[in-house]
Formats: C-alpha cells, sequence, structure tokens
C-alpha cells in the first residue's frame, strides 16, 4: 500500500467514539479508491493489483510446510551418449588387493573450455634464386596473411553476430585473455572481406522461394546512418532471411522478391495486376502493345514509362508494381507459393494468407463500458478461438465435409449484429478478409499465424536495441548477413560456431546453406 493510504497509528487511549467512525469511513474510502484504480487499470489494459498472499514463513499454519508436490518423473535421457571424447585417462585404485579381478571401467566425463591465447610464429623461409628472384614458404590457407588465426576470427564474429555482443566488451575480454588487438581491427575482422558469406545468404532466399509452398514475411524498424529505414523478413521453418532498406513499400518487397535481377518484365502477369489495381485504360492498352518486352535496368524502365506519358505517382507505382511481378514470374517464382503476413498492405501481392492472431487483435483491443457489453466480448472471444482450433484440427487432418461446414461457421460469427458498434465493426473487417484467413481451407500445408516471422525477426530487434543503428553501408550488409545465416543454421539444427569456423577454415564440412534447405524441404514433402 502506497503512503497515501496509510493510517497513521492512534493510541487505544486516544480513540474516542468520533475518531473511531472516523477511522471506519476511511478505510471504505480506501476501498472505493482501489477498486476505482483497479477498473481504471483494467479499462486501460493494464495489470490490476497484484493478489499477494500473506507469508506462511511466520504464521501458526505450517500443516503444509512438509507437503511435496509428487511430480512425474520424466525418463532420463543420455547427454554425453554423443559427445566426442578428446582424451581418455585411465585411473586405477593405489591400493588393490591381491587376487583381485580386473572387472572394466567406470566412465566419469567432465566437460572443459581450453580458453586463452596461442601465438604461432611462423618462420618462413626465403630463397633467393639463380636468376636473383626471391621464393618464400606459403602460410596456410586459414591464416591468409592475417595476424589473426581462424578461431579467435570465428570468436569475435560469434560474440558479436551470435550472442551480441558489442566490440568494446569484445576488446575489453579479448585484451582480458592476453590477445593484443585493437577496436580498428576487431571492426574489419567483423565487416570486411565477407563477399563469400553475403553470397551464401543470397542463395538462401533464391533457393528458398523457388521450392517453398509458403513464407512468413514481417518488417521492423532499422535505423541506418541517422535515417529511419526498416528490416523486412521473409522465412519459414527451414530459413530465415533479412534485409534492411530505406522503405517498407510494396515496390521494395517486389524487389526482394526478385532475388538477384534487376530487369523489368511486361508479360501476362504484369498486365493483369494492372488491370486489377485499376490502370486508366488507354495507358494499360499502351503496355499491352509492348507484352513481352523485358527491359534491364531501373533507369531504362522509368524512361520507358516517361515515354509512353506515365507520369503520376499512381499511375508510375501500379505500373512499376506490374512489371516487378513480371520479373519474378519471368525468372521462375513459384506460383504456388503462399504469402502469410499481418496484413500489411505491402505484403498483399501473390497466393496471400492473414495472420489469425493478428485478426483477433481488431476484438482484443476493444474496451465494453457496460457488463452487456462485456459479456458480448466474451462469448465473441471465446466463439473465434473455438473455431480458431477447429482450423487447427481441420489443418492437421483436412475433410472436405469440415470444410464447407467451417465457411458457414465463419459467416454466422462474423456477419453477426450486437449492437455493440465498434464490436460490429472489428467483426465486418475481420469478415472482409475471409478469403485470406480461410486460405488454410483449401491450402492445409501453410500455417494459421506469423508467429514464426515474429519470432524470427526478434533476433534483429534484440541486435538493434543493443548496439543501435548502423553507420555503413558494408556494416549494414553484414548485420543482415550474419542474423540471415545464424537464424538458418538454428533451424537447420547447425551449430553457428562450427559453421563460422568451417568457413573461416576453408574445409567445407558443410555444404551450402541453400542446399541442406533444399534437401530438408525436398525430404519432408515427401
Amino acid at each position: 500500500m502506497s503512503s497515501i493510504n496509510r493510517i497513521p497509528k492512534i493510541p487505544e487511549d486516544e480513540v474516542t467514539p468520533l475518531v473511531a467512525e472516523l477511522l471506519e469511513v476511511i478505510h471504505l474510502q480506501l476501498e472505493e479508491i482501489q477498486l476505482l484504480r483497479d477498473e481504471i487499470a483494467r479499462l486501460k489494459n493494464q495489470k490490476p493489483r497484484p493478489d499477494i498472499k500473506p507469508s506462511r514463513l511466520e504464521g501458526s499454519d505450517r500443516s503444509n510446510k512438509d507437503k511435496k508436490k509428487v511430480r512425474k518423473k520424466r525418463p532420463k535421457k543420455s547427454k554425453t551418449k554423443k559427445m566426442e571424447i578428446h582424451e581418455t585417462v585411465p585411473i586405477h585404485p593405489d591400493h588393490i588387493p591381491s587376487g583381485s579381478k580386473f572387472k572394466g571401467y567406470q566412465e566419469f566425463i567432465v566437460q572443459e573450455l581450453i580458453i586463452g591465447n596461442w601465438n604461432t610464429c611462423y618462420r618462413r623461409g626465403r630463397w633467393q634464386t639463380p636468376s636473383g628472384d626471391y621464393v618464400v614458404g606459403q602460410l596456410p590457407e586459414d591464416v591468409s596473411e592475417s595476424h589473426f588465426g581462424s578461431t579467435l576470427r570465428a570468436f569475435i564474429l560469434y560474440q558479436y553476430y551470435g550472442c551480441h555482443v558489442t566490440q568494446p566488451l569484445i576488446k575489453e575480454q579479448l585484451r582480458e585473455m592476453g590477445v593484443s588487438i585493437s577496436t580498428g581491427q576487431i571492426n574489419n575482422i567483423i565487416i570486411n572481406d565477407k563477399d563469400r558469406f553475403h553470397n551464401e545468404k543470397d542463395q538462401i532466399l533464391t533457393t528458398g522461394l523457388k521450392i517453398s509452398h509458403h513464407i512468413n514475411v514481417d518488417d521492423t524498424g532499422a535505423r541506418h546512418n541517422g535515417q529511419n529505414g526498416y528490416c523486412t523478413h521473409i522465412g519459414n521453418e527451414y530459413f530465415a532471411w533479412f534485409k534492411s532498406t530505406d522503405s517498407k513499400s510494396r515496390i521494395n518487397f517486389l524487389n526482394l522478391l526478385r532475388c538477384e535481377h534487376t530487369d523489368f518484365v511486361l508479360n501476362e502477369q504484369a498486365l493483369a495486376y494492372m488491370k486489377e489495381q485499376k490502370l486508366a485504360g488507354f495507358l494499360l492498352s499502351r503496355l499491352i502493345s509492348h507484352t513481352g518486352k523485358i527491359i534491364k535496368t531501373e533507369k531504362q524502365w522509368f524512361n520507358f514509362l516517361k515515354r509512353f506519358k506515365i507520369i503520376s505517382d499512381r499511375h508510375k507505382r501500379i505500373a512499376t508494381e506490374g512489371a516487378l511481378i513480371g520479373s519474378i514470374t519471368y525468372h521462375g517464382f513459384n506460383p504456388g507459393l503462399a504469402i502469410v503476413s499481418d496484413d500489411a498492405g505491402q505484403f498483399k501481392v501473390f497466393l496471400h494468407a492473414l495472420c489469425w492472431v493478428h485478426a483477433e487483435r481488431s476484438i482484443a483491443t476493444l474496451i465494453g463500458f457496460n457488463d452487456h457489453q462485456n459479456k458480448l466480448l466474451e462469448n465473441i472471444k471465446t466463439d473465434l478461438w473455438n473455431y480458431y482450433n477447429d482450423l487447427k484440427k481441420y489443418r492437421l487432418n483436412p475433410d472436405e465435409s469440415h470444410k464447407w461446414s467451417l465457411e458457414r461457421r465463419f459467416d454466422e460469427l462474423f456477419t453477426r449484429k450486437t449492437g455493440f458498434a465498434s464490436l460490429d465493426k472489428a467483426l465486418k473487417r475481420i469478415y472482409q478478409n475471409k478469403d485470406e484467413l480461410l486460405l488454410v481451407l483449401i491450402r492445409p500445408d501453410i500455417p494459421l499465424h506469423n508467429n514464426l516471422s515474429e519470432r524470427d525477426i526478434r533476433e534483429y530487434v534484440k541486435k538493434r536495441k543493443i548496439s543501435g543503428s548502423t553507420r555503413s553501408d558494408i556494416g549494414q550488409k553484414c548485420r543482415d548477413t550474419f542474423i540471415s545465416l545464424k537464424k538458418t543454421c538454428r533451424k537447420l539444427d547447425i551449430s553457428f560456431w562450427n559453421f563460422l569456423k568451417d568457413r573461416i577454415e576453408c574445409k567445407n564440412k558443410y555444404p551450402p546453406l541453400a542446399e541442406i534447405v533444399k534437401y530438408q524441404m525436398t525430404c519432408a514433402s515427401v
């Protein structure tokens, strides 16, 4: 209880009948104030005052102290069955009585880390040939003229991208381990000469879009060089891909789906999209006459639009979006790919599905102003989540008869007239998205929510909160690349640490991640 609610203690001999009556009134007022506070918290969607039970440490009621909850024992799993043993040390008793028989070993495994600096001096033989030239011994491939070994470089990358440790803390940590390294050298290891990683990241998206049945998409804020920007996530159960840009428009999203391509294509899909978006008929007819045309660069495309008098912002936007869709389909985009999103407008292209969790939020944020409205809200929420659970069951076991039943129930639930204006409006909005919410009835393979993308993109949000915005373009590119590789490794059950060491040491123990993604997706679909 706050200090305002405390009542000063009054000695018994000073408590007159009038004082006693006033104290009772004060107690009643305090209870009323607390009830009003709890109601305000409920209306604001905040937590009410916690119901803290009295402590049992100092009371006479200690009868339950010795009562223990009986927990169901789970079978123990061997933690060392697949563990690699680096050293085996046999130990025998100090005194073995005569006549004793050897009965094997009782194993006791101890895990340990070897942490510390290890400096190597390569003495490169230098020879002068009869012609006067010099030949020098070649350094190992994983050294590559760097004064820092592969494990140290992998450790820096893992700490920065895998554990979100800042550069000053990495420097402090390495200095205390005896490594002589500057902040500039740490920064170079983090962002420079990472072309191999960038290429591998781009291959993941190209492969994922070609063979996936669905993708989850989302975006979040990503400031760069003092300016507001956005980071878009594309992925599913097998891969995650991030890209930071200065826009989150539909044109930007379609540009990402084009992968490495830069052309604009006027084909049937492009023209169908322009017609659906109600591009002016006289402008559409001009473009139809150039069906099949491929324009290689963005500059040439906008010159093309200018030549055909397509100059208003709206007309240019629709035509550009259509040509981008033409390019995506021209380069082998999977036409059956479903895009699952949270109802952000930029993602509503191709075969689009909506997240049920986000759809329900329009109802969850409503506040009833009387008991009747609160009852209506509770009933609608109960019916909605019951319906959602039935959709989950249908997804696991699709049945044509259940499909029509679920469609009828959707219509009945979201066309109700409750008399609660805000609730009726929310129900109507959900009903208008019927096709996208019930796409699961046609495609049971797609998820009902966008939670996967929400979880994946938290990785970027954590990095943004710890390290702030990016400053250089190469720094921004590296952040996107290594977050993509880390999340993809985790989805493929690959150690990110082992992956980094493998790539830096050029051992190629792991094939390209895109190939592993393709293999696992193919196996899952069989």
